[in-house]
């Protein structure tokens, strides 16, 4: 669709990797008057990333001041990148940033007679990982095991609160995206920290097939999202799929399967190595079954198809760590 006009454009959780590099590329665009970016914590300076114009304010969007933000400045685009995916923080925390603090931001939202776009970033999580998940999951499909736990329910929650937002203000245009998981050189996940493990551990008798999504490619779809209108719910992944042993092999990663009861052992070793805080159900499920999900309906509303595939975003991001390729990776024969 043509583009929209997005004068006062506000970033939630512009001190996280997606949410300062989403800022600086808004930041460019002469047709975008303020780029406001809100978080508990100042943005700390990345390598070749500069908030520049970006007007950074530190509110926490738990709390009623984020109405305040939104209705003094005239924000009319709200772009919600807060979701915390990590499994360092407390759980109680991170269910009320993700909840409590979507639920305050949607009702500033909806106060605001300037409003007139949401942009939310949403996970693929949604869909659970169940053995009895259909090969590809499109924007359609319900979860066959719904996810009863961590962000993965979170998110669920979060596209609740959203939908009912749209019945509210049905004049708003709101783009819900559902990310595969996120790689690249500036991203901390529970994923690129479960690789940095001395020895990766994987689900014995089970190789998932995944899908990644390269932060170039999340940014640029968040953009066109932000400057553009298109409304909608839709997938965001690179093309095709990678099963995690081909991903281990190639990055030259040692890997070591074990049973399944078994692999929390091995999360908590990740306490000590990775700083994980041991393996969380949604991501031992998604290493288990994996996931799949349909990018038809998005590379057809943007006329667009990602720059990296799922392969070609693993090995960036492995070229970026210096993982070592090639090498003979699998210790479960010499054990």
């Amino acid at each position: 669709m043509p583009a929209a006009a997005a004068r006062v454009v506000l970033v939630t959780g512009v001190s996280r990797f997606l949410g300062a590099r989403v800022a600086n590329t808004l930041q460019a665009d002469p047709g975008i008057e303020r780029v406001i970016g809100v978080d508990t914590v100042p943005p700390e300076p990345l390598p070749g990333l500069s908030l520049g114009r970006t007007e950074f304010v530190r509110v926490d969007i738990r709390t009623p001041s984020i109405a305040n933000i939104i209705a003094s400045a005239g924000v009319d685009t709200v772009v919600h990148l807060n979701l915390v995916t990590s499994s360092a923080v407390p759980r109680a925390k991170v269910k009320e940033l993700n909840v409590i603090g979507t639920m305050q931001l949607l009702a500033a939202c909806q106060r605001s007679p300037d409003m007139r776009k949401l942009v939310v970033r949403s996970s693929a999580a949604v869909y659970g990982s169940s053995p009895r998940d259909p090969a590809v999951f499109t924007e359609q499909d319900l979860p066959a095991e719904a996810p009863t736990s961590g962000y993965a329910k979170d998110a669920v929650e979060v596209e609740g609160y959203v939908r009912g937002l749209m019945r509210r203000r049905s004049d708003l245009t709101v783009s819900v995206l559902r990310f595969a998981n996120f790689l690249g050189s500036g991203v901390d996940s529970p994923l690129t920290r479960y690789l940095h493990l001395p020895v990766v551990p994987t689900v014995l008798g089970f190789d998932p097939r995944l899908q990644f999504v390269h932060e170039d490619d999340g940014v640029e779809v968040l953009r066109r999202m932000t400057v553009e209108d298109h409304p909608g719910c839709f997938n965001v992944a690179g093309d095709g799929v990678l099963l995690l042993s081909q991903a281990l092999r190639r990055a030259g990663r040692p890997y070591l399967p074990v049973p399944s009861p078994s692999i929390s052992v091995f999360g908590d070793m990740g306490r000590r190595f990775a700083g994980l805080s041991g393996f969380s159900p949604e991501l031992q499920r998604w290493l288990t079954y994996g996931r799949v999900i349909d990018t038809a309906a998005l590379e057809n509303e943007l006329s667009w198809r990602p720059k990296y595939s799922s392969e070609a975003a693993f090995a960036d991001f492995a070229d970026a760590e210096g993982f070592g390729h090639g090498a003979l990776t699998s210790l479960f024969g010499r054990l």
